[in-house]
């Protein structure tokens, strides 16, 4: 019985009016501190980066109050400048708050450097096919006297003689050099 006639009484009432205005405080409070620390509805466009060397990307992000960080770098692409932006995260056009970091990969200077296979003593056929697998492009074929016909005796590339295990750059073209399968 006393619970009901405490339930009716002046101070109940009076600590839930305290209780109900403290949480009503504590609710503006933290609405108020998460809309001053998160920047809340604060947008920056991010831009088109693409095809833009790094000093320039430095440049336009800073102006914008934005990070940037490079992640990665391609294969080269002949299409875009050597060192600039390939790919960009977030895409432009994307919104983001002020100090956000945009993810980058560049593209490399040069297509990277490949080995070159023995292939002496291989068929004609064997040698074209691994070399384009690795990334070489064919170029002339040129006979050396030899009693293997369209056996690989040599490669060239721009006129100089290339020995195996040495580095070429992808897509370089490659002459090969094979016997002509006369017997002298």
């Amino acid at each position: 019985m006393n619970f009901f006639r405490f339930l009716k009484s002046k101070s109940f009432f009076i600590q839930i009016g305290i209780a109900i205005v403290s949480v009503s405080l504590l609710i503006m409070g933290i609405k108020w501190w998460l809309s001053f620390t998160t920047n809340h509805d604060q947008k920056i466009q991010v831009p088109d980066l693409n095809k833009m060397s790094l000093s320039n990307v430095e440049t336009k992000l800073k102006e914008l109050n934005l990070d940037f960080l490079v992640i990665d770098s391609a294969s080269y692409n002949p299409k875009y400048p050597k060192r600039s932006v390939i790919e960009q995260t977030p895409e432009s056009g994307s919104f983001v708050k002020e100090k956000r970091k945009v993810y980058l990969t560049l593209n490399p200077s040069k297509y990277r450097d490949i080995t070159i296979p023995d292939l002496n003593g291989r068929s004609k056929r064997q040698a074209i096919t691994q070399l384009q697998s690795v990334g070489f492009k064919i170029g002339q074929f040129s006979y050396v006297s030899d009693i293997g016909k369209d056996v690989v005796r040599g490669l060239k590339s721009d006129g100089k003689k290339l020995r195996p295990g040495a580095k070429l750059a992808k897509n370089a073209i490659i002459d090969l050099i094979l016997g002509d399968g006369k017997r002298r």
